[in-house]
């Protein structure tokens, strides 16, 4: 791409990543992006030339194409066009529809390495030059991609819209507008009912071309505020079903978010990044020769299914991750007290915890939430201060980390040092935290601390990162529990001080992990709100939901296979004593999804209940090494109604070597009395090696590459190690 110039006005193609990648230009002096799998070039057909023998085409011409730019842009000065598309997308703008293919210059490739290709642009009427990243990855089948704008001119501009990524021309398989057969992907997502995948023909979202095809329809959704991943997922896919072939794209990033699809005539577009002016109150200023990055876009194309693209899409944010600390690499197991102390840990308490669970192979013990003082009012989360709870803990913590230590434990430690509440004096420091109109940014019982100022970079330094490195803790559970929405005060917009704040909160993390070391940094946002891949990349795991003890825990498990590593997905199982013992297996059964995390009365449990924890920890053991490098391949189907499910679902997870494979499966509510016959999706002669149930093992059974799970009653939960022979 770099080799072009504003002359080229050919079809230009490359191979990249099993994937090839044409640049086709608009005829204004712009470019569209398409992309399609190398193993399906020869599929590729010609777009009609025109529309015939109907109606409409007697007196007038309609349109096949509405070129699109694979850069798409606004700025406020532009004039609005004509479309009845205000307050519905700020596609093709003024700027957009002027922009030149020009040829790259050395400060286009500031900061990139020599393998990413650039595409640049300018605008001359508004002094904007636009470049277009794409990188290569480990990953074959997929790219990451981004933009950057600068102002070239004397005047600043106010950039209102700025775009990842920009995927045209689907379907590239299809001459003409692939009537019934393009699906649109994404999952939704609310609190405790993370990743519902939606499934849509386009048709029944009226993504269809009108009978002109000058005017586009549009579908714009996501996420305002600093929990990205409320009502959808940062992620969009586009299935051709006759050519076998699927697009998507997952963004990396912790703010306001947006995706648009978007009927171009004959074909779809799909595009992704900062949440625009409509949509999340977001304007840059930018000055005289100032820039302004993107957030990055992980993309994939892949011939096959939503599972195939999906897989793609989580092995990129695999081979992303940063070097985790050593006490990672065998996946161990962790305890969290909150389900057992509800906020009121001690000294006392966690001693006796970490006594109970010597042997079992737990690996890290959490204090969570009520370490720290609270005013006589508050119950619980009383942050800011961080002052901590002498009456609890009245050697202070160290002893009882050191003691943790000591019995071979690894202690952690709760935060929400994003935030604080009332009651703190940190609720006063009324200018250092965030404002909006002018006043302090309030929501609910929190205030958002200005991670930008340096006072509070200061303060958080003195109050968390000495904190953890006097007490020798080795594990950090950082919580967020609210949301900023549109953002705060700031001269440009709200939605740029929620942008700014945003960075604020990678710095924060960054400096955290720099300054104390071997730290594991559990990435948690009332659970799942932080699911995307900037978080993930900056934490060891994340806590996959706050569903902590209710009957849709496997669901969300498993669903959270399409948009994360399992290595990542802090998954718990809260036990009682009085949990039958097919509610004991079925929690513990939920956490072979992903990581182990136990919480719960443990100390009440009875000897037989806890050599059951013992058993099911040392099978995890076994099994951790599918869990950190394999493949998920779906059983069954999610339940419509996660509160009151029914039927069954799991996974197969096939070690990346082939040899061995973690099943997980699950029963709801019943609709037979018969036996479960599963097949799972294996080649060649397996044997069952190992197995967990509230049966014994032999209850359960393979039968050439059938399981077989006897009949018993509702929600039960199974684990079963295959091995190839």
């Amino acid at each position: 791409m770099d080799s072009m110039t504003s002359s080229d006005r050919e079809t230009h193609s490359q191979y990249l990543n099993g994937l090839r990648l044409d640049s086709v230009p608009t005829g204004a002096g712009g470019y569209e992006l398409r992309i399609c799998p190398e193993s399906k070039v020869d599929s590729l057909v010609p777009r009609r030339d025109a529309i015939e023998a109907r109606p409409e085409c007697i007196a007038c011409h309609p349109l096949v194409l509405k070129p699109d730019s694979m850069v798409q842009l606004k700025l406020a000065q532009d004039p609005v066009d004509f479309g009845f598309l205000q307050g519905i997308t700020m596609q093709d703008s003024m700027t957009t529809r002027g922009l030149c293919r020009v040829a790259c210059i050395e400060d286009d490739r500031s900061g990139v390495g020599p393998e990413v290709q650039v595409a640049s642009f300018v605008n001359e009427a508004s002094g904007i030059r636009v470049c277009h990243y794409t990188e290569p990855t480990p990953v074959a089948g997929t790219l990451r991609m981004w933009s950057k704008v600068t102002n070239t001119g004397t005047d600043p501009v106010e950039l209102e819209y700025l775009t990842s990524f920009v995927l045209s021309g689907l379907t590239p398989f299809a001459p003409d507008d692939a009537a019934g057969r393009l699906r649109l992907h994404r999952f939704r997502s609310w609190w405790s009912n993370e990743g519902k995948h939606m499934d849509e023909l386009l048709e029944d979202i009226h993504l269809v071309r009108n009978w002109q095809g000058n005017i586009m329809t549009n579908e714009r959704f996501g996420q305002v505020g600093t929990q990205p991943v409320r009502k959808y997922f940062p992620f969009v896919a586009i299935e051709d079903t006759e050519a076998g072939v699927l697009w998507g794209a997952q963004l990396a990033w912790a703010g306001s978010w947006q995706m648009e699809v978007t009927r171009r005539a004959d074909a779809i577009s799909i595009s992704g990044g900062l949440a625009d002016y409509e949509f999340g109150h977001w304007m840059k200023v930018l000055q005289s020769g100032e820039s302004l990055e993107s957030p990055k876009a992980h993309i994939a194309c892949v011939a096959g299914k939503l599972d195939d693209l999906t897989a793609k899409l989580v092995e990129l944010q695999e081979a992303l991750l940063p070097e985790l600390p050593e006490s990672e690499s065998s996946l161990p197991v962790i305890f969290n007290e909150w389900c057992t102390n509800w906020g009121s840990p001690s000294h006392d308490k966690t001693i006796a915890l970490a006594k109970r669970l010597q042997g079992s192979g737990v690996k890290y013990i959490v204090i969570d939430d009520g370490w720290a003082k609270r005013p006589p009012e508050a119950t619980m989360q009383s942050n800011g201060d961080w002052i901590l709870d002498l009456e609890k803990f009245p050697h202070g913590i160290k002893a009882t980390c050191d003691a943790i230590r000591e019995m071979g434990f690894i202690p952690g430690v709760w935060f929400e040092f994003e935030v604080c509440n009332p009651g703190s004096e940190a609720f006063e420091e009324t200018e250092h935290l965030l404002q909006r109109h002018g006043r302090v940014l309030t929501v609910g019982s929190r205030r958002f601390w200005n991670l930008n100022d340096p006072w509070v970079v200061d303060f958080l330094d003195r109050k968390l990162i000495r904190f953890l490195k006097d007490n020798g803790f080795g594990y950090l559970k950082v919580d967020y529990n609210d949301n900023i929405g549109i953002g705060c005060d700031h001269p440009d917009s709200f939605g740029e001080g929620c942008r700014q704040h945003v960075e604020g909160i990678y710095r924060s993390f960054k400096r955290v992990k720099d300054e104390v070391g071997e730290l594991v940094i559990e990435n948690c946002a009332s659970g799942g709100h932080r699911l995307e891949p900037s978080m993930m990349a900056l934490t060891s795991m994340s806590s996959f939901s706050d569903a902590h003890e209710s009957t849709n825990i496997p669901i969300i498990a498993r669903q959270l296979h399409h948009l994360l590593p399992p290595r990542q997905s802090q998954i718990w199982a809260v036990l009682y004593p009085e949990d039958s013992p097919e509610r004991f297996m079925y929690s513990l059964t939920a956490t072979f999804y992903g990581r182990m995390c136990l919480s719960g009365p443990v100390h009440d449990l009875s000897d037989e209940q806890m050599s059951i924890v013992h058993k099911a920890v040392g099978l995890y053991d076994k099994v951790a090494p599918i869990i950190k490098e394999g493949k998920t391949h779906y059983l069954g189907e999610a339940p419509q109604n996660w509160r009151d499910p029914v039927g069954w679902s799991g996974i197969c997870r096939v070690r990346r070597d082939g040899r061995q494979a973690l099943v997980v499966l699950h029963e709801y509510a019943r609709t037979g009395d018969s036996d479960l016959l599963v097949e799972l999706p294996l080649v060649g002669e397996w044997r069952l090696a190992d197995a967990l149930s509230d049966s014994s093992t032999a209850g359960i059974c393979l039968e050439g590459l059938q399981l077989r799970l006897p009949a018993g009653r509702e929600f039960r939960g199974y684990v079963a190690l295959v091995e190839r022979t």
